[in-house]
């Protein structure tokens, strides 16, 4: 069973290819992704790699987090399935609105 996991705090440098020669000594990586900004392509300090063994997903957090990378000290956990927010913006409902 595959094994997502979450790593935060990166250098605005890091690429796709440092976390997946990062984290591959821990086993085979099936995807490895720094995520960026929509707009201006610029990273947004987070991304994800994900293993094709959980063991080896779990090792990768025991030894990388709080581990530096680019100068920053990563954050490394299981990645959280996204929550659905159940709809668009809005104001809030504060006073004043318009």
């Amino acid at each position: 069973m595959s094994s997502k996991l979450y790593v935060g705090n990166l250098s605005w440098n890091t690429t796709d290819a440092d976390l997946r020669e990062t984290f591959s000594q821990f086993g085979e990586i099936t995807e490895a992704t720094v995520i960026t900004d929509r707009d201006t392509g610029r990273s947004r300090g987070f991304g994800f790699v994900t293993f094709e063994d959980a063991a080896a997903g779990e090792k990768a957090i025991a030894t990388l987090d709080g581990s530096n990378l680019d100068g920053r000290a990563i954050k490394v956990n299981e990645a959280k399935p996204r929550r659905e927010n159940g709809g668009g913006g809005g104001y809030g409902g504060g006073r004043n609105r318009w």
